[in-house]
């Protein structure tokens, strides 16, 4: 007969300094990798004190959340879209690498790039062409507070702050913690070839909350962040050379 023992409080700190670091397929972030390996191995002393079927199962999902804790990867998240493993706990919820919606548009404004620039740097300015936003507040200068329309009549909100900036040149902002979406992006304004005007370079990173299942919802109901953007340019350069925004728009 193989002898079974409950695994002890200093074995469970053993297997929690014997997780490895966050591999490139890993999709678990460190504190729950944790959680699990303490969480696994009380599972597992259960159900081996257990001796039953009941206490069998108890040990088979304990052992699933080590290995889980160990490879810092769950199927789960995966089908789902969702990776925690790059976020941490700091101020700004950037959105890793990997993970969410990589969108890039560009156009060409027949303006100065000083003009573009300082009319897109008043960020309340944004909802005047960008149609799926319903108002961006300044709150600092640097800070900012967003609420975007989403799917079935809903709404979004979240605060963002410049975090790099170039006049003339570059905003790029991103998204503060406990934001409703992750988001990250930046406009470039370069001149444009032969004096013609401004080149206008938009890149934007966004994780919806359900990540791929959420991105999913969001094209049914039209709310897709790359065709948003693709509608919002030729606003934004209408609104630029002809100081408005035709009806047909």
């Amino acid at each position: 007969m193989i002898e079974t023992r409950p695994i002890t409080s200093r074995q469970n700190v053993r297997a929690r300094e014997q997780i490895v670091p966050v591999s490139s397929e890993a999709n678990v972030g460190l504190p729950e990798r944790l959680i699990s390996s303490v969480a696994g191995g009380a599972l597992i002393s259960l159900g081996l004190s257990r001796r039953s079927l009941r206490g069998t199962l108890l040990a088979i999902g304990g052992a699933a959340l080590v290995c889980r804790a160990i490879t810092g990867r769950s199927m789960v998240y995966k089908s789902l879209g969702i990776n925690t493993a790059n976020q941490g706990k700091a101020a700004v919820a950037s959105v890793g690498h990997g993970q969410g919606i990589k969108v890039e548009k560009s156009i060409t404004v027949d303006r100065p790039p000083e003009e573009v620039y300082r009319f897109w740097r008043n960020l309340e300015n944004l909802p005047r062409f960008m149609n799926h936003l319903e108002s961006v507040t300044d709150l600092d200068g640097r800070r900012s507070h967003w609420v975007a329309k989403a799917p079935a009549g809903t709404t979004v909100e979240w605060d963002a702050e410049i975090y790099n900036e170039k006049k003339n040149e570059l905003i790029a902002w991103r998204s503060m913690e406990n934001s409703d979406v992750n988001h990250a992006g930046s406009v470039r304004f370069e001149e444009a070839p032969d004096g013609r005007g401004t080149e206008v370079k938009v890149v934007i990173n966004y994780q919806a909350p359900a990540g791929k299942l959420g991105t999913a919802v969001a094209k049914l109901f039209g709310e897709e962040p790359e065709k948003q953007l693709e509608d919002d340019l030729p606003r934004f350069k209408q609104l630029m050379e002809a100081g408005a925004i035709p009806p047909t728009a």
